[in-house]
């Protein structure tokens, strides 16, 4: 499914502009942000990961949460990332809809901003377990950041 694709059916509703897509592995979803920045290209992976949980444009950015992480390379930082991103929407019990990223070096300071998951509304089709070192690459390739790897439901 391709996030592009998947806003321009929803342009009506939603601002949402979408850089990233998700791809079939087996019993898993991956999950690909593209950017102009490396930073761009995280959010845009967080965002396809909220994707594969629910509709982005059923979810609303009320509350901001901090993620901060740091790991020895960029791939390792990516993952960290998005497994910080699922334990603060498991703990919190919240879908989050919008991202921002600022990379220090081996050091990612995150903010995601979202709402409480209202099962009506938000009707999440998986929980996700986790991100996985599966497919993870994060590169800049072809005048742009790719980030990407599988997450476990």
């Amino acid at each position: 499914m391709n996030g592009a694709v998947e806003a321009g059916r929803r342009s009506q509703r939603s601002p949402i502009r979408a850089r990233w897509e998700l791809f079939a592995h087996e019993a898993d979803m991956g999950v690909r942000g593209f950017g102009e920045t490396e930073a761009e290209a995280f959010e845009q992976a967080a965002l396809a990961m909220t994707a594969v949980v629910t509709d982005l444009t059923a979810v609303e950015a009320r509350e901001e949460v901090v993620i901060e992480c740091e790991a020895p390379d960029r791939e390792l930082l990516f993952a960290e990332w998005l497994n910080g991103l699922i334990c603060e929407m498991s703990a919190r019990r919240m879908l989050f809809r919008r991202y921002a990223v600022q990379l220090d070096g081996r050091r990612l300071h995150g903010r995601a901003w979202g709402e409480q998951v209202d099962p009506v509304r938000h009707r999440p089709a998986v929980e996700i377990k986790g991100a996985t070192y599966t497919a993870l690459r994060v590169a800049y390739e072809r005048g742009q950041w790719v980030a990407q790897t599988v997450v476990d439901v």
